[in-house]
């Protein structure tokens, strides 16, 4: 084989993850957007804020409160 057709060669070499990496990886997002959750729902308990809402008005609060 010349330098050409191994540089073909390689270009072509499948690295695609096989669907078990896919599944892997999946599973991974999965337990990570768990745990950013699970985290999210621990400091809005500490904030003793439910929803998205509060959180906007409190934030817009403090803006208003720093610009002072």
């Amino acid at each position: 084989m010349d330098k050409k057709n191994t540089k073909l060669h390689l270009v072509s070499n499948n690295d695609e993850p096989e669907e078990d990496d896919f599944d892997e990886m999946n599973e991974y997002s999965e337990m990570e957007l768990l745990e950013q959750l699970e985290s999210l729902r621990e400091d809005m308990e500490d904030l003793k804020v439910t929803t998205l809402a509060e959180v906007i008005e409190r934030i817009s609060e403090l803006h208003r409160q720093l610009d002072k």
